[in-house]
């Protein structure tokens, strides 16, 4: 059997008295695309850039294919294709000046036109990067990434600040990189991104991994497919113990005012929610359902939004 494409074992990293990544096991298969979701300051980014041998553990291992960053640098950079949040690019280059000059870097490459059509830059080659939308940039840093025609692609929160448009366009791009045998490893806080793109996804809080799977197990693992998010009017209060006897209901949060109620079946939860806070002659401020997502899964496991920081 081939070795899986990162493997890491007790990944540590301090900042003076803060632990940014502690103790993190990780394996990525060839081939599979891998999201590490979490809100910002969990230790994503840390943990992706020392997989990229960026930054030194101060603690654990780190293997690319088989292969410690130690004594294997120079092979392993070539494999590697990295698009940041914001990457740096000269502004008075054009498109394709910029990719002819990451393309130089790489022993094994693909050509400028190629890239460029993956990405969907055709019109833009010859338009310099400061002329560029923020969606066309990032494409951009991801076409410069793919050059290289590497093994592995890393993204870190590749679509933060993107417009709907723009990211969908980034999802085709990374899924036609994988169509052709390519390993993806995301960082995102964006939950349907997650969804869309991964194989699995790991998710980190505190530097720790505290949950992993495919997202169609992660969300089983709540136990229901559903969520209610209902707040009350005035001052009125209903118990834990009566909203968890309402038929389906297995998990009872509260946050902020508003009560979340994970069921398993909607339409028998929601008749008997509206019967008991008519009984009570509670009214009802606002009330929502939809289906369970990752987003859900992270608030189960640490009373947060994935967004919150």
């Amino acid at each position: 059997m081939s070795p899986p494409a990162v493997s890491c074992h007790g990944l540590i990293k301090r900042y003076d008295k803060v632990v940014a990544v502690d103790g993190l096991d990780l394996e990525v298969a060839a081939g599979e695309c891998f999201g590490m979701l979490g809100p910002n300051g969990a230790g994503k980014t840390t943990t992706v850039e020392m997989i990229q041998g960026l930054i030194p553990p101060d603690g654990g291992t780190v293997q690319l294919f088989g292969l410690p960053w130690e004594g294997n640098e120079a092979d392993l950079r070539q494999r590697l294709g990295t698009a940041l949040q914001e990457t740096k690019l000269p502004e008075k280059l054009s498109v394709i000046e910029t990719l002819r000059l990451f393309r130089s870097f790489y022993r094994k490459s693909v050509s400028e036109e190629t890239v460029l059509e993956l990405v969907q830059l055709q019109e833009k080659r010859d338009s310099w990067v400061n002329k560029l939308s923020g969606g066309q940039r990032q494409r951009l840093a991801v076409a410069c990434a793919l050059v290289c025609d590497p093994d592995i692609l890393f993204l870190d929160e590749p679509t933060t600040g993107l417009d709907p448009q723009s990211r969908r366009q980034l999802w085709d791009v990374i899924n036609q990189f994988r169509s052709r045998g390519g390993t993806v490893v995301l960082t995102t806080h964006y939950m349907e991104e997650a969804e869309q793109l991964c194989d699995r996804v790991g998710v980190v809080d505190h530097g720790k991994m505290i949950a992993l799977g495919s997202p169609k197990q992660l969300i089983a693992g709540l136990g229901a497919e559903h969520v209610v998010d209902f707040a009350v009017a005035g001052e009125a209060v209903l118990g834990d113990a009566e909203l968890s006897a309402l038929p389906g209901v297995t998990r009872v949060h509260h946050e902020d005012g508003h009560t979340r109620l994970t069921v398993q079946r909607v339409h028998q939860t929601l008749p008997a929610l509206m019967a008991l806070v008519g009984g009570r002659n509670i009214q009802l401020a606002e009330l929502t359902t939809h289906h369970a997502t990752l987003e859900d899964v992270f608030m189960s496991l640490t009373g947060r939004h994935l967004r919150d920081g």
